[in-house]
């Protein structure tokens, strides 16, 4: 292990979460696939390795600090870009069956073949727009927890996700910025999907500083039959109070 590994073991004790050599050479590895494939496609502007670990693998890891984990079995991430927040919660918490969605075909390639390198199990991979793939039986009121990380507005980012989320299920939107405008414009979005803001985090990413907040939702009954509507509509046309 080296100094960033150390640094990046010692950042998490302090909030319960202990990683063995094998998962430690996961999050090398995965590093490692990161900056080769965005060699040839658009990945990440974060490339330096001590950066990488912080600001993609440690920040990702966050949301373990404020949601029980263990509680929780089948999480989709959507928008996942290049994985984040889905695949370090994956490796540090292996029981996790992961559906990730995103809407762009070379991204997908990459997660499956960082998911072969990384040798995990019980990862899907889908191709497609949010709304589009949340209208699908599979899919639909199916996850007892939904990640998205700095996608959209509260208000988009709802109708995206709270349809993949199950009754009682939890949504967890990692944020950067201040969230005071967005939780008051996003009202009208949780009452039409049927769903209550439960807590709210923010907490400083250490070294640098940054802010970053977490707003977690609880689905309090099933997604009405119009949503989410039409792909692209939500962007155009966000559901603001």
């Amino acid at each position: 292990m080296d100094a960033v590994q150390q640094q990046f073991v010692e950042m998490l004790e302090p909030h319960g979460i202990a990683l063995n050599e094998h998962q430690l050479s996961q999050f090398e590895i995965y590093y490692k696939e990161l900056v080769d494939w965005n060699e040839r496609m658009n990945l990440t502007g974060i490339t330096e390795r001590d950066q990488v670990y912080l600001k993609h693998f440690f920040d990702s890891l966050s949301l373990a600090f404020y949601v029980p984990v263990d509680d929780h079995a089948a999480l989709a991430d959507i928008g996942s870009g290049a994985g984040f927040p889905s695949i370090p919660l994956k490796i540090a918490f292996p029981h996790l069956q992961v559906t990730i969605v995103d809407s762009l075909n070379k991204r997908i390639q990459f997660l499956n073949h960082l998911t072969m390198a990384l040798g995990l199990s019980n990862v899907t991979c889908v191709h497609g727009r949010a709304e589009d793939v949340a209208r699908g039986a599979a899919h639909r009121d199916r996850y007892d927890l939904v990640t998205a990380r700095a996608v959209a507005r509260l208000a988009v980012l709802n109708e995206f996700c709270l349809p993949f989320t199950s009754v009682d299920g939890l949504f967890v939107a990692m944020k950067g910025q201040d969230i005071g405008d967005e939780l008051k414009e996003a009202g009208r979005s949780l009452q039409e999907l049927h769903a209550k803001v439960v807590e709210t985090h923010r907490f400083i990413l250490p070294i640098e500083e940054s802010v970053r907040h977490l707003v977690i939702t609880k689905k309090i009954d099933s997604t009405p039959a119009k949503y989410p509507r039409k792909a692209g509509l939500p962007m155009k046309e966000p559901l603001l109070s």
